[in-house]
């Protein structure tokens, strides 16, 4: 998901905040409605093994139970991806997932759709085609209808960067839909460095004040989203979807280390000082092999009641 800007500076991603541009998108033809700073595509790539390794495997056997069982299975799939970004969702689940697929890959930004289309997979578990469409817009516009036919909906770290409108919105389309959704990679607000340093704890407070600026719920959002599915009637399995980044994942380490501090400081100006030279003696352990992080995120399966209308 792309975000907007600040007076202060860029909002950072709260899913294991990744790294903005702020130039405006030049395929764009000049300002609209949608024209944001948008993630590198460099860091959405760069992140994407991460990603892959940290996601809860455990909920694909409830999912698979669910879309073997769904009204209209016969005619395949319709993922709708939300926020889709490079389309890294869709290369880990189309591949594990048996059938013909149709992912509908949405986001604000035409230049990060472009790389989710030109990289999409193919193939589903069972050699099965898998194809795409892209659709441009706001998830805080999604109705229902527009996931009329869906059979699934699926979005990475999306729910931490949203309000309690926004999830309330997102909740009433899925649930509206009757189809699953797959939503992966909240930040819950605990990161684990080691070896530890004096100073991890009020970074790590400034930047979950950072997550809660404004309306956005940040690390809270989890437990938020689950309430509210679970008011609509949905059935909402949570799991661990850690990030383990060690000496093999140094470059994404200096670059996650970049982007916490940054937002730490945003918050609180006055770390700025000390945080120069954490973030320093921080990057060289990590460029060394010598820093390890866990960042601690959740995966989210939601089982709303089927509808007729699901895919």
């Amino acid at each position: 998901m792309t975000m907007s800007t600040t007076p202060g500076g860029p909002q950072l991603p709260s899913a294991s905040f990744g790294v903005p541009q702020t130039e405006p998108d030049p395929a764009s033809g000049g300002p609209d409605e949608f024209e944001v700073p948008r993630y590198a595509p460099q860091w959405l790539q760069l992140r994407e093994p991460a990603d892959a390794a940290a996601r809860a495997h455990d909920l694909l056997d409830p999912l698979r139970i669910r879309l073997a069982n769904r009204p209209g299975r016969a005619t395949g799939l319709v993922v709708h991806d939300l926020g889709c970004g490079t389309g890294s969702m869709g290369r880990w689940l189309a591949p594990r997932i048996d059938g013909a697929q149709h992912w509908v890959l949405h986001d604000r930004d035409p230049y990060l759709l472009h790389f989710a289309t030109v990289g999409a997979p193919r193939a589903a578990a069972d050699g099965s085609r898998v194809t795409v469409t892209t659709q441009r817009g706001d998830i805080g516009r999604l109705t229902p209808d527009a996931l009329t036919g869906a059979s699934l909906v699926t979005a990475s770290a999306l729910l931490d960067v949203l309000t309690a409108e926004e999830i309330d919105t997102l909740a009433a389309a899925v649930v509206g839909a009757g189809c699953p959704a797959l939503l992966t990679l909240s930040v819950v607000g605990s990161v684990e460095l080691t070896p530890g340093h004096p100073m991890d704890r009020e970074i790590g407070d400034a930047f979950n004040a950072h997550q809660r600026r404004g309306d956005l719920l940040g690390p809270d959002a989890v437990e938020v989203a689950r309430e509210v599915f679970e008011r609509l009637g949905a059935s909402v399995l949570t799991r661990p979807s850690p990030w383990r980044l060690g000496a093999g994942q140094s470059e994404l380490t200096r670059e996650w280390l970049r982007g916490w501090v940054g937002a730490a400081v945003e918050q609180r100006p006055d770390l700025e000082a000390r945080a120069d030279t954490y973030l320093r003696d921080r990057s060289a352990a990590a460029a060394a092999g010598e820093l390890r992080v866990t960042v601690q995120h959740s995966d989210m399966l939601v089982l709303p009641r089927p509808t007729g209308g699901a895919g």
